[in-house]
């Protein structure tokens, strides 16, 4: 054991944690302040502000600098002062120009608008540059506490508004560009979204990121930076075809690659015990993780923190030139292509074992190469005598869902075996300074390792998972004793890391097993059988039964021949007999991420309960402590603010300020406008003006022409059965149905115009999700061509749903449907962009919809369906076959069977509505459950939106309601309450 853990760092080579200079700055301002002729400045700044010695920056030739460059003064030593200055129009056109010419990605020729978005871009980098330099000079001096958040996805989006926005020069680079015969609109939607997520856990994420930097929190995120994200999503007559993202292919503006930081990861190898008793990790496959940064700025401020994204790679000497000479091309690329596709896409398929490898080299790049920079950081700022024992003190760990849990053993292993920690001494420290959002309560998506596979490619984490189980298992016993064997076996196999291992043999005398019958011969003793390995499996391994026995003497042991008949007889049963299923061994991520962190928490009121109550009982019950709820929020800055200016301003104007973009609980003075009736005629007109330009959109990407005075009905998620839009499909078909079924004036008395959107991308793995994807195309394709409906109802699913399409739909809304099983979704993010937008909800009591409620009232919500408290009862009646479907629901059925959306068959997705038990039906969705409340609450949604006023109102009571629901809130609680760190705002 280190006497004080304090020791001056001193690593073998082969041993070092960094290859290079960590302190990871986009430029180096040294005090005496001669900057490298490498960087340009290109504004132009009024010389009034600055009195002191000054000097001019020059080209990298040392020839007169370009005319766009000739009236650029820096002040000596005022690197801080040049994030002040607010550039105007012409300097920002100037800088604009440069970049296109100095820093350019394409030919000379002309100024198209990729070129004017790059070099736009560039321009804005620079002054991200010199505020993220200013931020952590600011927190290297200070030494504070800083906030990691660890994260496979961050779904950013599009940067160019949101930065320009944040740094308030949205006016000023749209006057620039106007100067140089574009528009910033244009412009900006030449950027593609960052392909670095799929759904609400990265854009989660990233809202969270945006919030640090406007709070002046000290905080980092961390993540892979993937080559061709998720996938992009084609729909074709066949429904979903994906393809891989090209978001890279041109380059990406705002990241800057850090070839001077790179981490060593090791995968496979073996283990071996020094002389010096130490546990050393040998051999397999080494790789390089690489650094890429991307600036993170706050609102209204100078803080700009960083998302480091790590790419894999080896070294040069790792490519085989002989085997390449000799012919053997695929083989001298191995090692690179290995190292590689690790980042190549976001959530590989996992149904093959390579697939599983990769995902789980993919967790443990994230992990160790981060954890690696962040522990290089702690020493750096702790300089020569590092105090092991304060690192919780300055360094906090979020592992945002289950993929980051190899953070715990991965931090006691360099602990221990770099460090020279003691087992105690980094447990302690890794349980004080992790901590563990849980995003899920759906059992497949707690993740579970196959315990072989992680024996494999990371030895030692399995050693250290071991050692953290076992004291686990010490924990529960020492709380719960001995006097219930019953009670604590159950606890045990509950609560363990490790699924489906004997128990220690130190608890033998506890759990003393009976002897073991045979269930073919109880007069025989048990033969030997050998135990075949998991090949060609998955989730078991076999026991051979049909192996050749070696049968005794008969007449030794058997005088009657009857009996001698008797026992051929039950022996011929035994080889017949069906493989034994011996569960496989597993790896708990959950348990494993509840037990090494010092907090656990869900994101949603209901959530959190779940959590409490169900999912992680046991643990609750023996850590209160750790459990509690941090309910989700959203950024206002992109998703109003800048995604919605004409609202925003309507906001502003009746409010009296603009600093509900900060504070947003003052979004609550509305409530006293709700019916005022010129704030009425400005709302429906910023309504309309947005539903006109999702109207042009839905032409241009899907060829489909709707009338922006019908109602727009919204659906945008990742598709998945718990979320239905299987029941917001069949929904539509009984109203489609209904329509048919009246005259002309029936139909238009009855129904309000409708345009259901849908969007989101299903797994390319997940065959049902598939399915609804093309049962809603389908159902478009027969609604919006059908002459009699015209424009009184049409189905849109839009391609390749992204964040920037959501901001754009999402201002257009008017109704949006959060329908998913109760108890099923967390809590949602979208729920809470739609109502900041003055969208009005229908919904389950699931996730965030009941605290949206509790906030906007219950008269402005639609709600419906089983509550989460009934779910269990309700799946159980249909078990027994007591469930009585719904006279409506069956006519919607039958009504898709008769092909009037076409030949193709929906026999298997409807299969999974029907039975009352059985893999892939018995409707465990409860979709057949909830459609008579479903569409009855349409009806109520039909005959509000008749009456607009009354509509208004209620769009605009939910707005007002919406300031809860800000990721403002959510990190002021994380940071108090789990990473207990300080906003430290810039001098």
């Amino acid at each position: 054991m280190a006497s004080s853990m304090c020791s001056v760092t001193s690593i073998q080579p082969e041993k070092k944690l960094l290859h290079c200079d960590s302190a990871s700055r986009f430029i180096s301002f040294r005090n005496s302040y001669t900057i490298s002729n490498l960087f340009f400045f290109t504004r132009t700044f009024d010389r009034r502000r600055f009195s002191k010695r000054s000097f001019v920056v020059k080209n990298v030739s040392g020839e007169s600098s370009a005319p766009i460059l000739k009236d650029l003064v820096v002040e000596q030593g005022a690197a801080g002062d040049l994030s002040s200055l607010t550039p105007d129009a012409a300097s920002i056109a100037s800088n604009i120009k440069y970049h296109a010419q100095f820093t350019p990605l394409f030919s000379p020729e002309g100024f198209e608008p990729p070129k004017a978005y790059f070099a736009t871009a560039q321009s804005v980098r620079d002054s991200l540059i010199v505020n993220w330099n200013v931020t952590y000079d600011f927190y290297e001096k200070m030494n504070v506490k800083q906030a990691y958040y660890l994260s496979m996805e961050f779904l950013q989006g599009r940067a160019l508004l949101n930065a320009i926005g944040n740094l308030e020069l949205t006016g000023a680079y749209g006057e620039a560009l106007t100067k140089l015969g574009h528009n910033l609109e244009n412009v900006a939607e030449q950027e593609s979204d960052a392909a670095l997520g799929n759904g609400g856990l990265g854009r989660l994420a990233s809202c969270f990121l945006d919030s640090l930097a406007t709070l002046n929190y000290p905080a980092w995120g961390y993540g892979l930076r993937y080559k061709y994200g998720l996938f992009k999503q084609l729909i074709t007559k066949d429904g979903q075809e994906e393809v891989a993202e090209n978001w890279l292919e041109m380059g990406n503006p705002w990241e800057i690659v850090r070839n001077d930081i790179s981490y060593p990861i090791k995968f496979y190898g073996k283990l071996v015990t020094g002389s010096d008793g130490k546990r050393h990790w040998i051999g397999g496959e080494d790789i390089k993780a690489v650094a890429y940064d991307v600036p993170i700025p706050g609102y209204k401020t100078k803080t700009t923190i960083n998302l480091r994204l790590w790419s894999t790679k080896v070294s040069s000497e790792d490519f085989d030139l002989n085997a390449f000479n000799a012919g053997e091309h695929t083989k001298a690329c191995e090692d690179q292509e290995n190292a590689a596709k690790i980042c190549f896409i976001l959530y590989p398929g996992d149904e093959s074992l390579e697939g599983k490898t990769l995902r789980l080299k993919q967790q443990y790049t994230l992990c160790s190469a981060s954890l690696q920079d962040i522990i290089t950081r702690f020493e750096k700022r702790s300089g020569s005598c590092v105090n092991w024992e304060e690192f919780p003190s300055k360094v906090a760990v979020q592992m945002n869902d289950t993929h980051p849990t190899l953070c715990i053993p991965e931090l006691i292993r360099i602990l221990v075996d770099l460090k020279g920690l003691s087992w105690k001494e980094a447990w302690e420290i890794t349980k004080r300074t992790v901590a563990y959002t849980n995003h899920t309560v759906l059992p497949e998506a707690l993740e579970k390792w196959s315990f072989e596979l992680m024996e494999k490619l990371l030895p030692r984490h399995v050693e250290i998972i071991e050692m953290i189980d076992e004291e686990l298992i010490q924990n529960i016993v020492s709380e719960y004793g001995t006097t219930d064997p019953d009670m604590l076996l159950k606890k045990l196999n509950a609560m363990r890391i490790l699924e489906n291992f004997d128990l220690p043999a130190s608890l033998d005398e506890i759990f003393v097993k009976p002897k073991e019958i045979s269930a073919v011969d109880l007069n025989e003793e048990p033969k030997n059988s050998s135990v075949v390995g998991n090949e060609g499996t998955e989730g078991s391994s076999v026991v051979d039964v049909n192996k050749e026995k070696e049968v005794p003497d008969a007449a030794a042991l058997i005088d009657d021949e009857d009996e001698l008949e008797e026992k051929d007889s039950q022996e011929k049963k035994e080889l017949d007999a069906e493989p034994v299923l011996i569960p496989q061994k597993m790896v708990r991520m959950a348990n494993l991420c509840v037990v090494g962190g010092h907090a656990v928490n869900g994101v949603a009121e209901i959530h959190s309960e779940i959590v409490k109550e169900d999912v992680f009982n046991d643990f609750y019950k023996l850590w209160p402590e750790k459990f509690q709820n941090k309910t989700n929020g959203v950024t206002p800055r992109r998703w109003i603010r800048f995604c919605n200016p004409n609202l925003s301003n309507i906001i502003t104007k009746w409010i009296g300020t603009e600093d509900w973009v900060l504070n947003t609980e003052k979004l609550a003075k509305l409530r006293e406008f709700a019916n005022n009736e010129d704030l009425h005629t400005e709302w429906r007109a910023s309504k309309r003006s947005n539903k006109v330009k999702v109207a042009k959109f839905l032409k241009e990407k899907t060829g489909y022409i709707v009338s922006p005075d019908a109602m727009f009905d919204i659906q945008v998620k990742r598709i998945h059965e718990y979320k239905r839009q299987l029941l917001n499909i069949l929904g539509i078909v009984y109203r489609y149905k209904k329509m048919k079924e009246m005259t002309a004036s029936e139909r238009e008395e009855k129904f309000v115009p409708r345009v259901c959107i849908f969007g989101g991308k299903a797994f390319a793995t997940y065959v049902q999700a598939k399915r609804i994807v093309k049962f809603i195309t389908d159902v478009g394709a027969t609604i919006n061509h059908d002459p009699e409906i015209g424009d009184l109802l049409k189905v849109i699913f839009v391609p390749d749903y992204s964040v920037s399409v959501a901001e754009l739909l999402i201002p257009s809304s008017e109704l949006s449907q959060h329908i998913s099983t109760a108890g099923m979704e967390a809590s949602g993010t979208s729920n809470m962009k739609f109502v900041m937008n003055g969208c009005i909800l229908i919904g389950t009591l699931d996730g965030a919809n009941v605290e949206i409620r509790e906030e906007v009232g219950k008269d402005n919500f639609f709600l419906f369906g089983a509550q989460e408290h009934e779910i269990s009862s309700l799946r159980e009646e249909r078990a027994k076959g007591k469930f009585v479907p719904d006279v409506r629901f069956e006519e919607v059925k039958e009504f898709v069977k008769s092909g009037i959306f076409g030949s193709n068959s929906y026999d298997e997705l409807l299969g999974s509505l029907e039975g009352n038990e059985g893999f892939g039906c018995a409707d465990y969705f409860l979709v057949g459950k909830d459609f008579p409340s479903y569409i009855e609450c349409q009806e109520k949604v039909d005959e509000a939106y008749k009456d607009q006023k009354k509509w208004t109102s209620m769009s605009i009571l939910n707005t007002a309601g919406s300031y809860k629901f800000s990721s403002d809130r959510t990190i002021h609680e994380y940071a108090r309450e789990i990473w207990n760190i300080e906003p430290l705002e810039l001098p």
